[in-house]
């Protein structure tokens, strides 16, 4: 990861590197839930920061993000091993 996206680039703050579950609202209103997106989180900011070439193979450039958690690993992980 390079130094840039360590940081916020509104507060200057770190960012939480992780996998998001989201939910991103589109201009015609509908919704669209992504699961394990990768990200960084601003905290302070409440901004989630998505790779670009990511948003345009999920066609999510017009949406805008709405909600986001991080995902919780442990439950993925069980879930799949059963």
């Amino acid at each position: 990861m390079t130094r840039q996206h360590e940081r916020c680039p509104s507060c200057s703050r770190r960012l939480v590197v992780s996998r998001f579950d989201a939910t991103f609202r589109m201009p015609d209103r509908s919704e669209r839930l992504h699961f394990g997106i990768p990200g960084r989180l601003c905290e302070h900011c409440s901004q989630l920061y998505i790779d670009p070439e990511l948003i345009d193979v999920l066609d999510l450039g017009r949406g805008r993000c709405v909600f986001a958690i991080e995902s919780d690993l442990v439950v993925q992980e069980q879930a799949w091993s059963t």
